[in-house]
């Protein structure tokens, strides 16, 4: 079977991962912004919650192992999100696009030919890199390098790579043994990434 050729189950699953995290992107953004005050300590550790926003990508990619996947996954929830009522308005679509693409590197850089854990963490860590410096440069420009983008760059990329990337691992470990991702090769392996 092609992963370039996706099939009707392959559109609706990764809109159905896509579309729930939509809607957790939208309650993250509700809780991210809720805890500002929480990090007056020092603001860039609130980068450690940012790996959620990365899941949809790698997830949708592990499962169903087609080329496009992340940026689908990762660009459909942002646009979701935005239709919620995201506080970042339209430029979480663009942001959103931007993650999408750089998950899809991470599983690119083995020619599609691994599903393995080290290229959903590679995928993880180029999804958290290119947010976070999205970030630095959209959101954060008048901060400092060193004692504000940097750290807030790196514990973003390690939230990402904790959370996208070894949690959705774990998921679809957990979740090809119970035979729901059957009609995946990522079930069918039962050794599952």
């Amino acid at each position: 079977m092609s992963i370039a050729r996706w099939r009707l189950v392959d559109i609706v699953v990764t809109s159905v991962i896509a579309v729930a995290f939509g809607v957790v992107f939208w309650a993250w953004g509700q809780l991210w912004n809720s805890l500002d005050g929480v990090f007056t300590f020092y603001a860039p550790a609130q980068a450690i919650m940012y790996g959620v926003w990365l899941v949809p990508g790698v997830l949708a990619a592990l499962i169903i192992r087609r080329i496009g996947a992340s940026l689908y996954a990762e660009f459909l929830a942002a646009l979701i999100s935005v239709q919620l009522g995201s506080a970042w308005g339209w430029v979480a679509v663009i942001q959103g696009a931007a993650q999408g693409a750089a998950s899809e590197i991470g599983f690119a850089a083995s020619g599609y030919r691994s599903w393995r854990t080290p290229f959903a963490l590679l995928s993880a860590l180029l999804a958290g890199l290119t947010a976070t410096l999205f970030d630095a440069f959209h959101y954060y420009p008048e901060t400092s390098w060193l004692t504000y983008r940097i750290p807030y760059i790196l514990m973003g990329t390690a939230s990402s790579v904790a959370v996208a990337g070894v949690g959705s691992v774990l998921l679809v470990r957990a979740l090809a043994p119970t035979g729901v991702l059957d009609s995946f090769p990522s079930g069918r392996e039962r050794t599952a990434v």
